[in-house]
């Protein structure tokens, strides 16, 4: 896997704080996103980069191992193990190297397959392939944690899915890759999610965005509407004399934040002011009116 320096995607520098990594994945997220730039390919890569960036730099935990092992960081913990074996293995009870060091690591053996160099007397191991799958969903499909159970080389996997899952996103499932060759360990089943375009929402994150129409008397006089939401109907007031194109925000209505419990985005609502048709003479007659006046 090519490596990918993740705070160079999300155009910030290694001493980035928790606000810039979260502000900086928020702009590059609306400008990149899949709804935003249909057929774009490019524009999709770029943002299936930044939600890996984000994932990983935003964890504290994980952002600790990406900075001291690289592209590597998810073998952290094999990584030192392995520097810890080899440590041992050159130092004899007395502290002193007992000349049977070999080569550096058999983690690189089982990541990479190299051999350890001639006579080691044994074969070498090596990491399983890793699987790649897609698995389509609906945006309605993504507001709960749901289970499902997948088919992989005849084999039953269930998985659960998180709440907020995003289109072009990918999990990993360790260790339901194809087997390893000489007792190496197998590779991972890596999922990537394609979120179908929902009519009435483009999502942008975490946040919704919709167009109400807005009936010219309620625009001009104030009143209430009844707007859709995903979780259901809400009542809005509308202020006198609201304009065409006016937004506003439904805080908690937009969808729910990945692995963050009772966290929602919001729903924009633009509003879109309709002009009656089909009036009658009399009515005709009274816009006529307030028009002179």
């Amino acid at each position: 896997m090519a490596y990918i320096d993740y705070y160079k995607v999300l155009g910030i520098d290694k001493q980035a704080s928790e606000k810039d990594i979260k502000n900086s994945y928020r702009k590059l997220a609306r400008k990149y996103h899949p709804d935003l730039n249909p057929n774009d390919k490019e524009a999709n890569k770029n943002f299936q980069q930044i939600n890996e960036a984000n994932e990983v730099l935003s964890n504290a935990e994980k952002r600790k191992k990406y900075d001291l092992h690289g592209e590597h960081w998810q073998h952290a913990e094999e990584y030192e193990r392995a520097q810890n074996d080899q440590k041992n293995r050159q130092s004899g009870p007395s502290g002193y190297d007992s000349g049977q060091a070999g080569d550096f690591s058999d983690f690189f053996e089982s990541m990479f397959g190299n051999s350890g160099g001639p006579g080691r007397g044994r074969e070498t191991k090596y990491r399983g392939q890793d699987y790649q799958a897609e698995l389509h969903l609906n945006l309605q499909d993504a507001l709960q944690t749901q289970k499902q159970t997948l088919t992989v080389n005849g084999k039953n996997i269930r998985i659960t899915i998180p709440a907020g899952i995003e289109n072009g996103q990918t999990i990993k499932i360790p260790g339901h890759g194809a087997a390893g060759k000489n007792g190496g360990p197998p590779g991972d089943l890596l999922i990537t999610f394609s979120i179908k375009d929902d009519v009435n929402y483009i999502r942008v994150g975490k946040d919704l965005y919709a167009i109400t129409p807005l009936d010219l008397y309620i625009a001009v006089l104030g009143g209430e509407v009844t707007i859709e939401t995903l979780t259901g109907k809400v009542k809005v007031k509308v202020k006198p004399e609201t304009q065409n194109g006016t937004k506003v925000k439904l805080k908690g209505k937009g969808m729910p934040v990945y692995k963050k419990e009772n966290e929602f985005g919001d729903l924009f609502i633009t509003y879109q002011v309709t002009v009656p048709i089909d009036l009658t003479e009399r009515q005709k007659e009274l816009f006529k009116e307030l028009s002179e006046s």
